[in-house]
């Protein structure tokens, strides 16, 4: 699937990885996962998407954000969008679909092999894109959820799908494993439609 002397991208879109890590019961080392995909080719690349509520005082996802930016990814933001959903609950939406995509399509000039870390189907088109500029691409994200966290149009378009429960015992934490902070770090929830 990958060959050593291909040029990697990852690009992690922060809300959907989340979410899938924790429907699977672990969270993910980002020093795990970096180094991982660096054995497999020459990673050239390692983005994170995520949205930031911008009005806070503190963002419980702050830490992890300074740890990507100091520890090998680029990380890309913008604010979030708050709003009250219909049963009147706060909610927080935070879409990088856009920022994701324009990054992916400037770098198609020289990586070999992307690797998108998001079941959310509107990426089908960006894939096909790529794939038309003669680029690999997996996709990794889990059909081992119920429901599945993938979406199925996204799944059939990739060169390769990886379930991210198979990466597990190579980039997973176990949350228990961990002391629980009183500001533990969450992401954005990923849209309702991006499955």
């Amino acid at each position: 699937m990958f060959d050593p002397r291909e040029k990697i991208a990852l690009f992690i879109d922060g809300a959907n990885l989340y979410a899938t890590s924790r429907s699977l019961g672990f969270d993910i080392d980002y020093r795990k996962l970096l180094s991982s995909f660096q054995k497999r080719g020459y990673l050239l690349r390692a983005y994170y998407y995520t949205a930031l509520v911008e009005d806070q005082e503190y963002s419980s996802i702050r830490p992890l954000i300074d740890w990507l930016d100091y520890n090998g990814f680029k990380v890309v933001t913008k604010p979030a969008k708050e709003f009250t959903d219909s049963t009147g609950r706060r909610k927080i939406k935070g879409n990088m679909d856009i920022e994701l995509t324009v990054d992916a399509l400037e770098l198609s000039d020289v990586i070999d092999h992307y690797v998108i870390f998001s079941g959310d189907g509107d990426f089908r088109t960006l894939v096909e894109a790529l794939q038309r500029r003669g680029k690999k691409v997996s996709v990794v994200s889990t059909m081992a959820s119920q429901p599945p966290m993938i979406s199925d149009d996204l799944r059939r378009q990739a060169d390769h799908f990886i379930d991210l429960m198979t990466l597990k015992s190579e980039i997973g934490r176990d949350p228990s494993e961990r002391p629980v902070r009183k500001t533990e770090a969450t992401e954005p929830e990923a849209d309702g439609d991006d499955f």
